[in-house]
């Protein structure tokens, strides 16, 4: 019960945090207008880059699934974590934008199921990273390769032009999928010295 709880309470705060981020990043909302032209403005930019993209609400659920230890923990923690992240998400644009939450129903309703089927893998997934051996590494490295494999095929930058934020959240990612893979490497070695 209580790692059900705390895995709702991470997805919704995840979710909710998203969903702020992303409206302090448009330069045409409420919030997002007085931030134009600061480091306020450039800074939620970046984090709404990182945050609301694939492989971090993978690594959400991954992480639900690590803290939870067991498979079956794992799964129900993942797929809790994503749809409590995708409903709070939805109705914190409700409410920020000022639209009934009935406008983003069929999203809302596409994106749980996602959440749910996705969320108890990844879950699955994370509790993996605790195996010994190549389990364990290839469960520890899916998501920087996530990370990876999503800015080389989906990128963030829509044109050709590139601005700072995506250059910079650029950076951020290449660089947490090389600690993220570092880290996988280096336990699944330490692992193999002490198993001899």
């Amino acid at each position: 019960m209580k790692i059900a709880v705390g895995c709702l309470v991470a997805g919704a705060g995840y979710g909710a945090a998203t969903s702020l981020v992303n409206a302090l990043s448009s330069p045409y909302g409420d919030l997002g207008r007085p931030l134009v032209g600061t480091v306020w403005a450039a800074a939620a930019k970046v984090l709404s880059l990182l945050m609301g993209v694939g492989w971090a609400w993978a690594a959400l659920a991954v992480a639900l699934g690590l803290l939870a230890g067991t498979w079956a923990r794992g799964a129900v923690a993942g797929a809790l974590g994503l749809v409590a992240a995708t409903v709070a998400y939805y109705v914190t644009d409700s409410l920020v934008l000022g639209d009934p939450l009935a406008l983003y129903a069929t999203e809302l309703v596409m994106w749980s199921v996602a959440g749910l089927v996705l969320g108890s893998v990844l879950g699955v997934v994370g509790a993996a990273i605790r195996r010994p051996g190549v389990i364990g590494l290839l469960a520890a490295l899916t998501v920087p390769v996530g990370a990876a494999a999503q800015v080389v095929v989906v990128p963030s930058r829509p044109h050709l032009t590139a601005t700072s934020a995506i250059v910079v959240a650029e950076v951020v990612v290449w660089a947490l999928v090389v600690l993220g893979a570092c880290w996988a490497v280096l336990r699944f070695r330490a692992e193999r010295r002490a198993a001899v």
